[in-house]
């Protein structure tokens, strides 16, 4: 997604939810590089389970070669004809893709200022996207920071229906053991945005 430059003053949760979006969204933009898997493999986790997720994921980091991650993420994503998943909500929600969801993803996305990247060809609704939009939405990326109640509008309508449901795919996938962690990693992270946005009033 095409960004604005701008300075603002973010609270430091908020930065955290931001990077950890941001996170997600580049490891399943594409085959992760060997650059990024050394990066990964630095980051430690705490004990809760979103901070167990991303220790473990760390540790895989650390053995997994570029060359095993990129036939993980063609398996997964690609494949010949299609990968193991479809990462996008129209076809979690439809079982078809350019649906409903795309449609209205486009619309709010038209209504927030979000443009479409030059060069992206993948529909917008994909998993990938829509983590770096609810970074973009938190920090002011798109031109103004995003409150909680219209992240939480936004993540309602465009995320929290099938983003668990992906995740909880992507973690047990049989075909992968480095994406396998990063389902586990987003399940855990999805989890608690829906649950913080369900305590906030309507």
């Amino acid at each position: 997604m095409s960004a604005m430059v701008k300075e603002f003053v973010i609270d430091p949760e908020d930065q955290a939810r931001a990077d950890l979006y941001d996170f997600l969204g580049v490891l399943l933009a594409g085959p992760a590089s060997r650059e990024l898997l050394d990066q990964v493999a630095s980051l430690k986790g705490d004990g809760t389970p979103l901070g167990q997720s991303l220790s473990v994921l760390a540790k895989i980091a650390g053995v997994t070669t570029a060359e095993t991650a990129e036939r993980e993420f063609n398996a997964l994503f690609i494949g010949l004809g299609r990968g193991e998943l479809l990462p996008y909500a129209s076809h979690y929600l439809t079982g078809f893709l350019n649906e409903k969801p795309l449609a209205n993803l486009r619309a709010d996305m038209a209504r927030r200022g979000i443009q479409r990247a030059e060069g992206k060809r993948e529909p917008e609704d994909n998993i990938a996207s829509l983590m770096e939009m609810m970074a973009g939405l938190i920090t002011g990326r798109f031109g103004t920071v995003t409150s909680v109640a219209g992240q939480k509008d936004f993540y309602n309508a465009h995320v929290e229906p099938w983003a668990i449901h992906f995740f909880t795919d992507l973690e047990s996938s049989k075909s992968s053991v480095f994406y396998g962690a990063i389902g586990s990693l987003g399940r855990h992270f999805m989890e608690i945005e829906a649950e913080a946005f369900a305590m906030l009033p309507n």
